[in-house]
């Protein structure tokens, strides 16, 4: 079974996603570490990249870059180097060999119109612009310029696929939204 969970940054992508994975007992794929990695890589070729999943660790190349791909710099980064098709090209058949077996909660921006249209369950977390800002720990107007780039690329935009439940997590606990996710797996 694969659950894709797409939706803007500060959404709580990340952290549901992985919480959901270990209350279902699925894998985790992290697609915006991948971007992540790719970005900290500098200009490296995309397709020569090892990127490697380890638990909750990211390793790039072998080493673990778990904390570095989180700072402010390398997330900006990396939503401009998403936007390049040759970087899409080459993680969406890295996420797409990885997710070809086993059980999988899937999260990016892409994932249930871009990577894995056919997921048995899409959800599009979402939150309010000052509630995204604030998890982020970043002003609210370049939150808004991440989204407008995310949304706004001509290689897999970020939108919500037809099929997607819509979640708003604005005032909900980590927990809350999980139970909901799990609900509508179990369903």
């Amino acid at each position: 079974m694969l659950v894709a969970i797409d939706g803007p940054a500060g959404a709580g992508k990340s952290t549901v996603a992985r919480a959901a994975a270990r209350a279902l007992g699925f894998a985790y794929l992290d697609s915006g570490a991948m971007y992540r990695a790719v970005a900290l890589a500098g200009e490296r070729d995309p397709a020569s990249v090892r990127i490697a999943f380890d638990g909750d660790r990211v390793l790039l190349d072998g080493d673990d870059v778990s904390e570095a791909i989180r700072t402010p710099e390398i997330s900006d980064l990396a939503s401009r180097r998403a936007a390049e098709p040759d970087v899409r090209a080459a993680l969406l058949d890295k996420q797409r060999a990885l997710l070809a077996n086993g059980d999988w909660v899937a999260e990016g921006r892409d994932v249930g119109t871009v990577v894995a249209p056919g997921a048995d369950l899409k959800v599009w977390l979402t939150a309010s612009l000052d509630e995204r800002a604030k998890r982020r720990g970043q002003p609210a107007d370049e939150v808004a310029d991440r989204d407008e780039r995310d949304r706004s690329r001509a290689h897999s935009p970020m939108v919500a696929a037809d099929d997607a439940v819509e979640l708003d997590t604005t005032g909900l606990d980590v927990d809350e939204v999980v139970a909901r996710i799990v609900a509508l797996v179990r369903g």
